[in-house]
């Protein structure tokens, strides 16, 4: 199963970059990222072969899991904690007996203040709920843009970013945290040492000198974890004409005959 993530940076702007990317790599589930719009073009998806879920919010946020040739069984909309908390950061589906969860954690910028609060608020209820998945004991892959280089091994010039909020103590610790309960960050597990990023800001030609992050994760459970096959940075449309400013990131899991209920 090739499963994907992507941080489309506005999905109507942005929709003949996803279906040509969709068309030509032919991930079988993916999650979406600031979708930015209450509106979701399914009629040109479900034409790309690909059913869809989504949540969204106008001009911010928004996130939504496509799936080859079926329709994902949505199992949660929002993330559990703050039932007056209006963003959509979480959509959550049951796919061949694998729980999906795609996110989009807060930026959390300016730090510190308000938002950046709101992001380790969002980072708490997360740990929270990711404990409650792991309870189940079901194969689960928490998928999305996380706002977090973990490492200063994924950053270009960690120094120019120690006050930013995607590279602060408190961030990096929270993400630690998290692997601490069992999850398996797929890319960092395959890659222990390489430099690989998923984002390059527009400016100063950051694509071209590959000055990224790396903030797009796959962590899995313990009882995915050990399906998994490979993990690898799709950088071909990160150099397309208006394209986003994040790149797809794929793996590849061999799912056992017996994992489908």
């Amino acid at each position: 199963m090739k499963i994907a993530t992507y941080n489309v940076n506005g999905i109507n702007g942005r929709l003949d970059i996803l279906l040509r990317w969709l068309k030509e790599d032919k991930p079988d589930v993916v999650c979406l990222q600031e979708l930015k719009s209450t509106s979701f073009p399914q009629k040109e998806i479900a034409r790309g072969g690909y059913g869809a879920a989504w949540h969204g919010q106008k001009s911010w946020n928004g996130v939504a899991i496509l799936v080859r040739d079926q329709e994902p069984l949505v199992t949660r909309r929002g993330l559990p904690g703050d039932p007056d908390d209006s963003q959509s950061r979480y959509i959550e589906a049951a796919v061949d007996g694998i729980i999906v969860g795609c996110l989009y954690l807060p930026n959390g910028n300016p730090a510190p203040g308000p938002k950046f609060d709101y992001k380790l608020k969002w980072f708490g209820r997360l740990h929270s709920y990711a404990a409650d998945l792991l309870d189940l004991d079901i194969p689960t892959v928490l998928i999305g843009d996380f706002n977090v280089m973990p490492t200063e091994l994924d950053v270009y010039k960690p120094e120019r970013w120690v006050d930013d909020a995607l590279f602060r103590p408190e961030v990096r610790q929270a993400y630690a945290d998290l692997l601490q309960q069992g999850w398996t960050d797929a890319i960092r597990h395959l890659h222990p040492d390489e430099r690989i990023y998923t984002f390059w800001k527009y400016w100063r030609n950051s694509f071209e000198r590959d000055a990224g992050l790396r903030i797009d994760h796959f962590l899995l459970s313990p009882t995915a974890a050990p399906w998994l096959n490979s993990a690898s940075v799709r950088k071909k449309p990160r150099g397309w004409p208006h394209t986003s400013d994040h790149a797809p990131v794929v793996i590849e899991i061999d799912v056992p005959g017996d994992a489908n209920p």
